[in-house]
C-alpha cells in the first residue's frame, strides 16, 4: 500500500469511527425519551458529524490520487476550527460538568481524540495552496451562527445546549462575556491554523499520489 493510501485509510478509520460513535449516543439520547434536536443543537455533535464528513471525503480524494479545489479547502478549513475550539471549550468551560448519559468513551472520543486528529491532519496534510487571511471572516461564520441559534433557541424554548449560555446561572451579562471570548478564540484559533497551514506543504507531495503518477 502506497504512503498516500495508507493515510487514506487512517482517514477513513476516524471518520467512520466518529460517525458511529455519534449513532450510538442518538440512540441513547433517544431511548432516554431526549429531543432528537436537542442532540443536533450540541456545537460537539455538530462539529464532529462535519469534521467525519471532511475526514471520509479526503479520504476518498486521497485513495483516487484527487484534491478540490479552494472552495473546499475553506470547508476543511472551517471544520478544523470547529473541533479544535471543541476540545479548547471542553477543557476551560465543561470537563467538570456532569455530561449526563454520554458514554465516557464517546466523551473521550468526540472531545479529546478527534479535535487533535483534525488539527493534526490539517497540518500534516495542509492545503498546497494558500489560504488568504481575507478568509477568515467565513472561517469563524459557522460558529459565530451557532452561537446566535443557541441563544435564540434557548430563550425560545429554555434550554441551553450549555451552561455557559444559560442566563439563568447569572443573567446575560456573564453570557455575553461568554460568547465575546469565545468568539475572539474562534478568530484567533482561525488565523493561527490558516498561518501554520500556509507555512507548512503537505506530507504527501503530488508526485506520490496514483493520478499524479
Amino acid at each position: 500500500m502506497t504512503p498516500s493510501r495508507a493515510f487514506a485509510a487512517v482517514r477513513f478509520l476516524f471518520g467512520a469511527v466518529t460517525l458511529i460513535a455519534v449513532g450510538i449516543q442518538l440512540g441513547i439520547h433517544i431511548g432516554h425519551g431526549f429531543s432528537v434536536l436537542n442532540f443536533f443543537s450540541y456545537f460537539t455533535n455538530l462539529s464532529n458529524i462535519f469534521a467525519a464528513v471532511v475526514l471520509l471525503v479526503e479520504s476518498v480524494l486521497t485513495w483516487r490520487g484527487k484534491e478540490l479545489g479552494p472552495a473546499w479547502q475553506l470547508l476543511r478549513c472551517i471544520s478544523v476550527v470547529c473541533m479544535a475550539l471543541v476540545g479548547i471549550v471542553f477543557q476551560a468551560l465543561l470537563r467538570d460538568v456532569d455530561l449526563g448519559a454520554l458514554l465516557p468513551w464517546i466523551n473521550t472520543w468526540l472531545h479529546y481524540v478527534m479535535p487533535v486528529v483534525v488539527v493534526a491532519d490539517w497540518l500534516i496534510q495542509s492545503p498546497r495552496n494558500p489560504i488568504s487571511l481575507r478568509k477568515l471572516g467565513i472561517a469563524v461564520l459557522f460558529p459565530l451562527v451557532y452561537l446566535a441559534y443557541s441563544l435564540i433557541r434557548g430563550a425560545a424554548i429554555n434550554w441551553y445546549a450549555y451552561p455557559f449560555l444559560n442566563p439563568n446561572n447569572g443573567g446575560y451579562g456573564p453570557v455575553v462575556i461568554t460568547c465575546v471570548i469565545v468568539a475572539v478564540a474562534f478568530v484567533v484559533t482561525s488565523a493561527v491554523l490558516i498561518l501554520l497551514a500556509n507555512k507548512f506543504r503537505p506530507l504527501v507531495p503530488t508526485a506520490l499520489l496514483p493520478e499524479s503518477r
